[in-house]
């Protein structure tokens, strides 16, 4: 059974299952997770707790089978912790993990520590053993939209809030820009804001934190994902597409890679609007172009507003910013990639922006104003 972490501590209200499995890229989410299984294990009686960690081919899977089926040195319950880095067990993992499962009793704990997994990984006949013998936790990063939201509830679990209306809005934004893709670093701002601005009020009323305050005291130690920067542009969030350009280029991202992700989604963008335009299916158009999950969501929003030569000219200009990033000039264009990066991020937000009285897409041999 799959749950979402924000559903875990329900979950263990109602009791322990046998096995835990937590999988997810978000360190921050994933430690709570655990140490919330790894607290209601020991409040269940589990004072041993053993570690095994697969690095490497060679992982002695015999030896964690015997660990599960050997008995407690002081005939306590036990936590026994499986950690899989890679997320990819083997062959030899993958049949000792379904053993595994096979002889768990009833009186120890298991935990399995994953990374994010793929959907080939979520269909595994190990994962699937996984997660019929327990409860497999998802963490699910949090998405910038959602941020602000996060923020205020931790917030208030420190016993401070933002002061109401657009002022607390604001603050929020603020907060959230300076700290997305880093929720360890949220955390920690989080804390020292709850270490500056205790609640004085012997009642316990949240302190109401003013945007000054927070603009004073939370540092910029945001860090971007080179694959999200295509899903701002496609959003048409011009201020957050550019300081995600900033931001990849002081942390040091290679301007080639934050090319291809840019060129990658005009490309798909153009192979799904020439598809809709013969006759197919969105839902298919973008299926055959490995379309899914946000993208999709984002790719559905803007075709309608494109025009093939929009994109042929977009996809040209690409074209002409791979082979500045790659060392090549061109007069039309600056000469500094990430300049020329710039320049491109620019005129796919122009084209996507919302405007009024585009017509939508028609099928090929149909005029769209018909």
């Amino acid at each position: 059974m799959q749950i979402r972490a924000e559903q875990l501590a329900a979950a263990l209200a109602k009791g322990l299952r046998p096995l835990y499995v937590i999988h997810g890229d978000e360190p921050l989410l994933a430690q709570e997770a655990a140490d919330a299984v790894r607290a209601a294990a020991r409040a269940a009686g589990c004072a041993e707790r053993t570690v095994h960690t697969v690095a490497g081919g060679h992982f002695d899977w015999a030896g964690l089978l015997g660990d599960a089926g050997a008995l407690s040195l002081f005939a306590e319950r036990r936590l026994i912790e499986i950690r899989i880095p890679s997320g990819k067990p083997g062959k030899d993992g993958s049949e000792a993990l379904q053993r595994y499962v096979e002889q768990l009793g009833a009186d120890d704990i298991t935990l399995v520590l994953l990374p994010r997994l793929d959907r080939t990984q979520l269909g595994s006949a190990w994962f699937g053993a996984l997660d019929g013998a327990g409860l497999a936790v998802r963490v699910d990063p949090v998405e910038r939209r959602a941020l602000p939201v996060w923020i205020a509830q931790r917030l208030a679990q420190h016993g401070l809030r933002v002061e109401d209306g657009e002022s607390g809005q604001q603050a929020l934004a603020f907060f959230a820009d300076r700290v997305e893709g880093n929720l360890l670093a949220a955390h920690q701002e989080i804390a020292k804001l709850a270490l500056l601005h205790a609640p004085a009020d012997a009642r316990g009323a949240p302190a109401v934190l003013a945007r000054e305050q927070i603009e004073a005291a939370v540092l910029d130690v945001a860090r971007y994902d080179v694959f999200r920067l295509g899903e701002a542009v496609l959003a048409g969030d011009a201020a957050r597409a550019l300081r995600m350009l900033d931001g990849l280029q002081a942390e040091g991202e290679a301007a080639v890679l934050v090319h291809w992700t840019l060129a990658d989604d005009l490309r798909g963008l153009q192979r799904v609007h020439a598809a809709v335009r013969q006759g197919r299916p969105l839902p298919m158009a973008l299926r055959e172009a490995r379309v899914w999950g946000q993208k999709e969501k984002l790719f559905e929003r803007v075709l309608p507003r494109l025009e093939a030569t929009a994109l042929a000219a977009l996809v040209d200009a690409a074209h002409v910013c791979d082979g500045i990033v790659k060392g090549l000039r061109d007069p039309r264009w600056p000469d500094d990639p990430w300049a020329a990066l710039q320049q491109l991020v620019l005129m796919t937000l122009a084209a996507v922006a919302p405007r009024a009285g585009v017509p939508a897409l028609a099928p090929a041999g149909r005029s769209p104003r018909q």
